[in-house]
C-alpha cells in the first residue's frame, strides 16, 4: 500500500439489532410507513402533470401528508425525506439506462426498511466486547452485535465517520446497516500469480494451480431431502423437511378465499428462518473466499457467464413440450443457489481494492478443450467430473472444472478478452431511457 495518496470509500456494515417486543413493533410500523410513502408517492407521480414533477412539489406532498394521516406521522421526518431521495434517484437511473421504472412495492414481496441519514443522530457507544448501543429515531435506546470496530468516539474524524444508517428486516429479525466513510491508501498493484476460475455445482471454484475452493464436507441427506440445501446441517435439513411436509399438509386443508390459519403462518415463517440462516452461511463462505482470492492472486480470470439464459425454464410451448423439465429445474435451482454473478461482483471490488485486475474472457469452448494439446476432440468430456482428451498421441485426463479453468486462464493470456456487444448494449440502454419531455 501506498501511504502518499488517499482514497475515500464508503462501504456498508450490518448488524444484529436487539429489540424487544414493543421496539418491534415500533419498527415494524416504520417500514410499513416508508413502503405507503413510496406507494403514495408514485401514485402521485403518476396523477401530477409532467411540469408539476419536481421536488419541491413532491416534499410539500409528503409534509402535508404526515400531518394528515396519522399512519405515516409514526415515519420520521427525516426517514421520509429519504424516501423521497431514494424515489427521485430510481428515477434518474431508469432515464441513464440503468434500471427499469420504479414501481409500487407490495406488503408481502417488499423488503421492509427504514432509513437513518443522518449519522449524528446515531450516538453509537460501544458498551461490552459483543455489544453496542445505538440510537434510533422514535425507537430508542438499543442494543446491536458489535462485530466490527466502528470509527465513533475519539476514532471519528472528518475522514473517517459514520454517515448513516439503514434498518432492514429478514426473517431473523431486525438488523442494522452502518455506512462509514472512510480513507485508505491507494493500494500498489498485486505482484501475485494469475489464476483462472471455472464456477461449477460439483467443484464451486476450480482455480487453474489446482487450488479449488469448496464449501467444505457435504452433509448426509435425510431420505426425502433434495440436495437444495447444502448450507444447512443435518438437523436443521430434518427439521426443514418435516416443516416444508406440515405446511402442505395445512395448505391442503384450507379452503380457498379463507384466511391463513396462524399455524400455518408460523410454520412458513420458520422456513423463512432456515432459509435465512442457509443465506447467510453462503454469503459467508462468499465473503472469505473472494478476500482469500484477492490477497493472494494479482490477476483474476473469470467466465463471462450469461447466467439469466442458464437458468431458463425448459417448459416450452403446448405445441412443442420440452424435454426432462423436472431436471432442468432442479439445475436452475442448484445454479441460482451458488449466486455466482454475486461471486464475480465481490471478486470484482476486493480484487481492486488489493491493487489486483479482474479479466472476463468468453465462456464458450472451454469445457471441451483440451488444456494440455489445445484441441477440442468430441467425446472428451465424459462426465460431469471427468475429462479424457480423445485426440491421437494426447491422452491428457484430469478434472474437468481444472482443465476448464486451464482454459480460462489461457484466454486471457492469448489475449481474448470478452467485450460486450456495444449495439445491443446501447439498444436495451436507449429503450429504457425517457424523452425529455417525460422527466
Amino acid at each position: 500500500m501506498s501511504e502518499n495518496t488517499l482514497v475515500k470509500r464508503q462501504f456498508g456494515h450490518r448488524a444484529r439489532l436487539a429489540l424487544s417486543p414493543a421496539e418491534v413493533s415500533t419498527a415494524d410500523a416504520q417500514a410499513h410507513a416508508a413502503r405507503t410513502m413510496w406507494n403514495l408517492l408514485h401514485a402521485l407521480w403518476q396523477m401530477m402533470p409532467k411540469d408539476k414533477r419536481t421536488l419541491s412539489n413532491a416534499d410539500a406532498a409528503i409534509r402535508q401528508a404526515r400531518k394528515d394521516i396519522d399512519f405515516l406521522a409514526v415515519l420520521p421526518a427525516q426517514a421520509a425525506q429519504a424516501v423521497l431521495k431514494t424515489y427521485f434517484q430510481a428515477w434518474k437511473n431508469c432515464w441513464n439506462g440503468r434500471a427499469d421504472a420504479p414501481n409500487f412495492k407490495g406488503r408481502i414481496r417488499s423488503v421492509m426498511s427504514v432509513d437513518v441519514p443522518q449519522g449524528r443522530d446515531l450516538n453509537i457507544k460501544r458498551v461490552h466486547r459483543r455489544w453496542g448501543m445505538v440510537n434510533l429515531p422514535r425507537v430508542g435506546r438499543v442494543r446491536f452485535r458489535w462485530t466490527k470496530n466502528l470509527p465513533v468516539g475519539k476514532q471519528a474524524d472528518e475522514d473517517h465517520r459514520i454517515t448513516g444508517a439503514r434498518l432492514v428486516k429478514d426473517a431473523l429479525g431486525w438488523h442494522i446497516s452502518f455506512r462509514v466513510m472512510t480513507q485508505e491508501p491507494t493500494p500498489t498493484p498485486h505482484t501475485g500469480p494469475e489464476v483462472g476460475i471455472d464456477v461449477g455445482l460439483t467443484v464451486p471454484l476450480a482455480l487453474s494451480d489446482g487450488n479449488h475452493q469448496d464449501h467444505g464436507r457435504p452433509a448426509r441427506l435425510p431420505d426425502g431431502a433434495a440436495d437444495r440445501d447444502k448450507w444447512l446441517t443435518p438437523k436443521e435439513k430434518v427439521k426443514l423437511l418435516r416443516l416444508e411436509r406440515e405446511a402442505a399438509h395445512r395448505k391442503s386443508l384450507r379452503k380457498r378465499g379463507e384466511e391463513t390459519p396462524r399455524r400455518l403462518r408460523r410454520t412458513y415463517d420458520q422456513i423463512k428462518q432456515l432459509r435465512a440462516k442457509a443465506t447467510r452461511r453462503a454469503l459467508d463462505w462468499q465473503h472469505q473466499t473472494t478476500t482469500y482470492l484477492a490477497r493472494t492472486y494479482g490477476t483474476v480470470v473469470v467466465e463471462a457467464l450469461t447466467i439469466t439464459n442458464m437458468v431458463k425454464s425448459a417448459k416450452g410451448t403446448v405445441e412443442e413440450p420440452g424435454k426432462n423439465v423436472k431436471q432442468k429445474a432442479g439445475l436452475n435451482r442448484s445454479i441460482s443457489q451458488e449466486a455466482w454473478g454475486r461471486t464475480v461482483t465481490m471478486l470484482a471490488y476486493k480484487v481492486a481494492g488489493y491493487g489486483g485486475t479482474l479479466a472476463k474472457v468468453p465462456a464458450p469452448g472451454t469445457s471441451q478443450r483440451c488444456s494440455a494439446c489445445g484441441f477440442t476432440t468430441p467425446g472428451s468430456r465424459e462426465d460431469q467430473a471427468t475429462f479424457v482428451c480423445k485426440t491421437p498421441d494426447c491422452g491428457f485426463e484430469a478434472n474437468a472444472d481444472w482443465n476448464a479453468a486451464r482454459n480460462v486462464l489461457h484466454l486471457y493470456r492469448i489475449g481474448l478478452m470478452a467485450i460486450p456487444a456495444a449495439g445491443r448494449c446501447s439498444r436495451q440502454a436507449c429503450k429504457r431511457v425517457k424523452p425529455a419531455a417525460a422527466r
